[in-house]
């Protein structure tokens, strides 16, 4: 992470927007380390993803579901295991039945303990934030895809496979055409790359790219970010070309025999100025360390 003073992480329940009937999102508000939260309803059940950083947030998002819900049944579930998307589940855990991914379920035992150390090292606000954390345990855990009757609605959850994290989630909603990404996507942002070796390695660049193009495919009318602004599937496309980008021209330097820093410095002056406007420069160097990772090396297969 950058060094600088990060703002508070504070989910604030306003600005809620309704997508569709029944399926709402309390906005970000572009403020770091604060995710978009769903709360999608059938006639008989409320799905809330993501809970916010630490028990705090979570009980916001918590007293605004069940007054959502008005009655009806809840269910949580979170897009990967980092801090400010699931490092609130204890509070539903009375309350909702939390599922997620089988790869997800295994990031948050054996390294969400260590997240929440490296998250508690970035500043008083956040260390506030994370105070009397305890890592939830999932209620359900499923291995590839699950389908949630919420009542006269199905919500579609899959593992996407390895890309921003091991264990990343997209939530569909079919009938609404709408596209939870989690951090696979961030509007108006750079790709965030948790690329800290030795430390955590578990990103992939060119996984990350196969899983967009599948998820452009779909070309849902409504694609809610990890972070950021909600857009339509362009989002999807041009979170796709970045990353080929970035891999392309991460690779056409280290096939030059580059160093990683010059590759760094010129890869990095090349994607600011194709994209001035986003946010998170700082992200493109740890997705450069990454894609150098992968290369294919003269003898090894492309992972294209």
């Amino acid at each position: 992470m950058a060094e600088h003073v990060l703002p508070e992480p504070a989910v604030e329940i306003t600005g809620v927007r309704e997508l569709a009937r029944d399926l709402v999102v309390v906005p970000n508000r572009n403020v770091q380390l604060v995710p978009n939260i769903g709360l999608i309803g059938g006639t008989h059940s409320v799905l809330v993803v993501e809970t916010g950083m630490g028990p705090a947030n979570a009980e916001k998002v918590l007293e605004f579901a069940t007054d959502y819900a008005a009655g009806r049944k809840l269910y949580l579930t979170t897009t990967h295991f980092h801090p400010e998307h699931a490092f609130g589940a204890q509070v539903f855990s009375d309350a909702a039945t939390f599922l997620i991914n089988r790869a997800q379920a295994t990031d948050l035992a054996t390294k969400g303990g260590g997240y929440l150390e490296m998250f508690r090292g970035l500043g008083p606000s956040i260390a506030r934030h994370l105070e009397g954390v305890e890592l939830a345990t999932p209620d359900i855990v499923y291995d590839h895809s699950y389908d949630l009757d919420l009542g006269g609605r199905v919500v579609r959850m899959r593992a996407t496979g390895r890309a921003h994290s091991k264990g990343d989630q997209v939530v569909t909603i079919p009938d609404a055409e709408v596209m939870f990404t989690g951090d696979l996507v961030e509007a108006g942002q750079f790709a965030i790359f948790p690329w800290f070796p030795p430390h955590d390695t578990d990103v992939s660049g060119t996984g990350w790219i196969r899983v967009m193009e599948r998820l452009a495919a779909e070309q849902p009318k409504i694609v809610v970010p990890g972070h950021g602004d909600i857009g339509g599937a362009r989002l999807l496309t041009d979170v796709g070309d970045y990353l080929r980008l970035l891999r392309d021209e991460t690779w056409l330097r280290r096939d030059s025999s580059m160093s990683q820093d010059t590759i760094v410095d010129e890869v990095r002056a090349l994607m600011i100025e194709r994209h001035p406007d986003w946010a998170g420069q700082d992200w493109i160097e740890q997705g450069v360390g990454c894609l150098c990772a992968e290369h294919p090396h003269r003898n090894g297969d492309s992972e294209q």
